[in-house]
């Protein structure tokens, strides 16, 4: 058994030296497809996780009456509605007090506030959904408006825009993940085929001495493995150098805002899909000449 490990490694190395310019073609083209597919994931990623952080701005906010005033009771009875605890669309409910409002209004538009009378401000209550898409499911639990309650906001226009884009960049990221995937098939399988065809004599004789499918696969799956492994890696060395070199550029870095997925996962998984495609591309082209 180990000799004849021994004969396929020999028979891919030879295999190697002798169609380099198509084992070259097949590794160049394992290394473009990779830093696109690993790009795309960095960048597809950080734009959902962009996308998140903003899904995770949109609130629902309840003012209650001032004239006449809300009773503690009305004001109580919206917070243990929406109280996380209960209420399993909630992942944060804050109570504002008028007063709080009214600082926090002076802080930020002194200039507006400084002559103010009165507080005109009212009690409110700031619901943040656990996820963007149960903004309505939150807003709908508040029809017809409670009593004690004088309007609700939900960002109208704006959040319901918000979640639009969010769902069409979820959308895109998965079709072109899959596209590129289906694509990075047939250009390996196209280069490889290249290589395979023009050894066809070669295979045509071994198989009419007798020899099994596998040992005719052996030496081609491996030359594939060294294509994928050795283009994939590749494609991680040209990522790191546009992570430490095109990003900062750009201004796209990880926070606790938004963050794309943790680079050394995105590497493991372009060297995996490299060596993937690089055997199951060998081994979907190999099938069509091992009919003799």
């Amino acid at each position: 058994m180990t000799g004849r490990v021994k004969m396929i490694i020999a028979e891919a190395a030879h295999s190697v030296r002798a169609s380099m310019s198509t084992t070259v073609a097949a590794t160049m083209t394992v290394l473009v497809v990779m830093l696109v597919l690993g790009t795309t994931i960095g960048l597809g990623t950080w734009l959902l996780s962009y996308s998140d952080h903003i899904k995770r701005q949109l609130v629902v906010d309840v003012y209650f009456k001032t004239d006449p005033p809300a009773t503690p009771r009305q004001i109580n009875a919206i917070g243990a509605k929406f109280d996380p605890k209960v209420n399993p669309l909630v992942r944060k409910l804050t109570f504002i007090p008028k007063a709080e409002a009214l600082r926090r209004q002076r802080k930020q538009y002194p200039e507006l506030t400084k002559d103010l009378a009165f507080n005109p401000y009212p009690d409110a209550y700031k619901i943040q959904p656990k996820k963007g898409d149960d903004l309505s499911r939150l807003r709908d639990q508040l029809r017809p408006l409670p009593a004690g309650v004088a309007k609700v906001k939900d960002g109208g226009n704006t959040s319901r825009r918000v979640l639009k884009v969010g769902g069409i960049i979820s959308v895109v990221f998965l079709v072109g993940v899959i596209l590129l995937l289906i694509a990075s098939t047939l250009l390996i399988g196209n280069t490889i085929r290249l290589s395979i065809f023009s050894r066809r004599r070669e295979i045509e004789v071994m198989k009419l001495v007798g020899a099994t499918n596998w040992f005719v696969r052996g030496p081609f799956m491996i030359e594939g493995l060294i294509c994928g492994l050795g283009g994939s890696l590749a494609a991680v060395v040209l990522l790191v150098i546009g992570k430490e070199v095109v990003l900062p550029l750009i201004g796209i870095s990880h926070s606790k805002d938004a963050h794309a997925l943790a680079f050394e996962l995105n590497a493991l998984i372009i060297v995996g899909i490299g060596l993937l495609l690089g055997v199951s591309g060998t081994g979907l082209t190999l099938r069509r000449f091992l009919r003799v």
